[in-house]
């Protein structure tokens, strides 16, 4: 089969287009035909060597971690999934490899395609929107009534995560560039920020939860928009703790992760915030449930361009530039 492939950790080096074997299917498998892929910027980092002391991926291996496609066969202990079906997914982690024809997926990790979207769309949908859920339903609990901070409100996790809120009820203030604030606004956004005119931090205030995927010096600006109580929940870092004990990280890990984030965990504690990493996890349970809200209609797909399969590492330069609106993806069938 055609893959993408890593041949070694190397900052902004293309990936290498070739033919390797169809991955094997192992009892709690499903062999998926991919249709289209998502790109995120969590490839490009893993392709630079960013995770990989905590994602030690060994090369040559497949990038790519969403997955909209057929099922072609199951594994013997399979019994939610058939072939023929439609499904989407972000596989786990150790596991992915989405840039290619072929892609063995445990079924915990799997759900059924929404029956309303397009394959391109589905494949644009699992990690952010996996990423939108933990931080805003599981990690802050958010609620009707409450107010939450989302950065980068145009991009691919930001899209997905002001429709979530606004679903879940709460005041949605966003911030982004001057050509995405009608974009911003038609997703639910009730305010908002102009970065290239306004300072975000001047402007709010006696917010309940903050989204943060930007850089620290924009983790540090959020503190001062939370109330006493609030939570400042970030997806770019810096890791904690406990990320490092949810992960089984060695004592060693855990001392730089404890490291890296003391900084704005004291800073945090002194105003009575709290502060914490979150690194997304595949769950086809959680997925589930948003698919029900996407053939609810109250969830849309935000899409920037589709790429055909061939031209990945033009999608990937293309997402590094940080100027897509919602995602891209790649188109395999």
């Amino acid at each position: 089969m055609r893959a993408f492939i890593v041949d070694r950790y190397k900052k902004n080096g293309a990936l290498r287009f070739g033919d390797i074997p169809e991955p094997p299917v192992r009892d709690d498998d499903v062999l998926v035909a991919v249709h289209a892929a998502g790109l995120n910027l969590l490839d490009s980092k893993v392709r630079d060597g960013e995770f990989k002391l905590i994602l030690p991926y060994r090369a040559p291996f497949i990038l790519g971690h969403d997955v909209a496609g057929t099922v072609v066969r199951v594994g013997s202990n399979v019994r939610r999934f058939k072939p023929g079906d439609e499904v989407y997914a972000r596989p786990r982690d150790g596991r992915v490899g989405t840039f290619a024809e072929f892609i063995a997926v445990n079924e915990a990790d799997l759900a059924l395609k929404p029956e309303n979207l397009t394959m391109e769309e589905a494949a644009s949908i699992p990690l952010v929107g996996l990423t939108a859920w933990q931080v805003l339903v599981e990690r802050a609990g958010l609620r009707k009534g409450q107010k939450v901070l989302i950065h980068a409100g145009s991009g691919g996790v930001g899209t997905f995560a002001i429709q979530l809120a606004k679903h879940l009820g709460a005041t949605v203030a966003t911030t982004t560039g001057t050509a995405n604030v009608e974009l911003v606004r038609s997703l639910g956004a009730d305010v908002v920020i102009d970065y290239k005119k306004q300072d975000f931090e001047k402007v709010l205030s006696g917010y309940d939860v903050v989204l943060n995927s930007l850089d620290s010096d924009t983790l540090q600006k959020s503190l001062k928009v939370l109330k006493p109580g609030g939570k400042l929940i970030s997806i770019s870092g810096p890791p904690d703790p406990e990320f490092a004990r949810e992960q089984g990280l060695n004592w060693v890990l855990k001392q730089v992760m404890r490291l890296l984030s003391f900084g704005i965990r004291r800073k945090a504690k002194a105003r009575r915030i709290s502060y914490s990493f979150l690194f997304m996890r595949a769950s086809g349970e959680q997925l589930s449930q948003i698919t029900s809200l996407i053939e609810a209609g109250i969830i849309r797909p935000v899409m920037d361009r589709v790429f055909p399969f061939e031209a990945t590492n033009e999608a990937l330069a293309y997402i590094e530039t940080g100027r897509s609106k919602g995602k891209v993806v790649v188109k395999l069938r």
